[in-house]
């Protein structure tokens, strides 16, 4: 196996999961989706079972866009920003960002673009990690910084957000945001004691999160 595999092996969980968390903020009767970062089109496979949809990838790395092109029923290959400057893209219905805004040089800008694709009333679906986490204060405590090959601290990652960044980024897009789900990166009884805890508690003890918006008028 080589190396670029390896690391794909490692990211599967993270990149080629059909993300139900992802999926339930899709409304059932959005008819063109476009997913942005889209891997090998797990979750764009999923959504086209569930519904009469036509969904449309953009995806950098050509390995994961070849493999989307099979479930899909278009695949750009390029980077976010080229992508969503293709001429006849269109509009969409919703447009989804799950784990792929933190990777951009400008983020913001990319988010604009893929709102301005969005038909009024559109759904804009953003899932980012959490650098709020308390996992990041015990590791600076420590005196550094984690770099890993998959997860909340990829080392490819450009920009970090906190719940609050996340909502004026997905606010700045033109967008509405009506809905966050909380990932916790753990199960079992630690997982439902920190869920009780709440809202306050939840940006401490939570890895990632998932943004809702609906395009304003």
């Amino acid at each position: 196996m080589t190396a670029a595999e390896t690391v794909r092996e490692k990211r599967r969980l993270g990149y080629e999961t059909p993300r139900p968390d992802v999926q339930r903020y899709v409304p059932t009767d959005a008819r063109r989706i476009l997913d942005i970062g889209c891997a090998s089109g797990a979750l764009g496979a999923a959504l086209k079972d569930r519904q009469p949809a036509e969904v449309v990838g953009i995806e950098l790395m050509p390995e994961y866009a070849r493999d989307a092109a099979q479930v899909l029923d278009r695949v750009v290959c390029a980077d976010a920003a080229e992508g969503l400057a293709t001429p006849d893209l269109g509009e969409f219905d919703c447009v989804i960002a799950a784990d792929v805004l933190e990777h951009l040089v400008d983020p913001w800008s990319v988010l604009n673009a893929a709102t301005a694709r969005l038909r009024p009333g559109g759904t804009v679906i953003v899932s980012l990690p959490n650098v709020q986490y308390l996992r990041t204060f015990r590791e600076l405590a420590r005196g550094w910084w984690p770099r890993e090959d998959v997860g909340p601290y990829d080392r490819t990652h450009l920009q970090w957000f906190t719940i609050r960044d996340a909502r004026q980024l997905v606010e700045g897009a033109g967008a509405e945001v009506v809905d966050v789900t909380w990932l916790y990166a753990f199960s079992g009884t630690a997982r439902r004691i920190a869920m009780g805890l709440g809202e306050r508690w939840a940006p401490f003890l939570t890895s990632q999160f998932v943004v809702a918006g609906r395009k304003r008028p």
